[in-house]
This record gives structure tokens, C-alpha cells and sequence, in this order.
């Protein structure tokens, strides 16, 4: 798969959770599109990315939910980019 075929697939499926406006259907969506791994790893990102944003320290949100630092990091800076997605979409959803 080329790099342009995927970003063409992201493109699409971007453009149709935009359109969803029932929150019910994008979750039944996405479960069916997602394994029950990339479920939990989807999850995981976004409930570390909740913490970072309310200031819980990365030792804390790696202990309490066993996930590497690593990844904490990881979405620690991609918090702190200016005009952040992450930011954005946790604002969306009212977690910050």
C-alpha cells in the first residue's frame, strides 16, 4: 500500500466521522472497523492523553494504567504543539 493510498483512505474515513452526528453509530463504527487490541491501544492513548492534559504526573499515569513512558511522552509533546489535535479534540468532548 503506497503512502498516497493511505492517506487518501484517511482522508475518506476523516471525512465520514465528520459527517457522523450520532455518537452511537461512530462507536458501533469503529468497533467493527477496529480489532479488540487496536480497541484497547485507541483507549489507552486517549484516556493517557485525558491525564496529561489535567496535569497527572507520567510515573503516575504509567503505574495506574501499566502503559510505558514512552507513550506517555509521546502524547505528552503531542500536547503541547501549538494548535495541538489532541487538544482540540479533547476540548470537543469536554474532558478539558
Amino acid at each position: 500500500m503506497t503512502d498516497k493510498m493511505i492517506s487518501c483512505a484517511i482522508k475518506e474515513l476523516s471525512a465520514a466521522l465528520a459527517a457522523t452526528e450520532n455518537a452511537g453509530e461512530m462507536e458501533e463504527f469503529l468497533r467493527s472497523l477496529l480489532s479488540q487490541a487496536e480497541v484497547k491501544a485507541i483507549a489507552a492513548r486517549w484516556i493517557l492523553v485525558k491525564e496529561i492534559a489535567r496535569g497527572t504526573p507520567q510515573r503516575d499515569i504509567a503505574k495506574k494504567y501499566a502503559l510505558s513512558l514512552c507513550k506517555i511522552t509521546r502524547g505528552s509533546r503531542e500536547l503541547k504543539k501549538e494548535n495541538a489535535p489532541f487538544r482540540r479534540m479533547l476540548e470537543k468532548a469536554g474532558c478539558i
